[in-house]
């Protein structure tokens, strides 16, 4: 067992030129219906994202709610969710879900440590 505190949560809607708007509808649905903070509707990639992406970004209350929401309204698209906790590279790799087909991450560019940039 460990005493790593999950502070928060990303959820990352992937999306293309075809499904832009299905994904666009799908994260201001999150945000009206949720406490959740919309990222922007990332028309490249960005991070280690292999593929266009809107983040959200929501606390641990909201994880039984919005979890299943997304899986019964994400329609075709993906959605990659990791626990924020301090240590960006073990979240994105070990840590986290996916909803739809698993995509290849770039992590090169994360670390194990680092400051905790979570907020709402």
């Amino acid at each position: 067992m460990t005493d790593i505190r999950i502070r928060g949560y990303h959820a990352h809607v992937y999306f293309d030129a075809s499904s832009l708007e299905q994904a666009r509808r799908l994260c201001e649905s999150a945000a009206a219906r949720f406490a959740v903070k919309m990222g922007r509707m990332h028309q490249k990639p960005v991070g280690p994202h292999p593929d266009w992406s809107c983040q959200l970004a929501f606390g641990v209350e909201l994880f039984g709610e919005l979890i299943p929401w997304l899986m019964l309204n994400r329609g075709e698209l993906v959605v990659f969710i990791h626990p924020i906790t301090g240590n960006d590279l073990i979240d994105h790799r070990d840590r986290a879900l996916w909803m739809g087909a698993v995509r290849p991450l770039d992590l090169s560019g994360l670390s194990e440590g680092g400051p905790l940039t979570f907020e709402l």
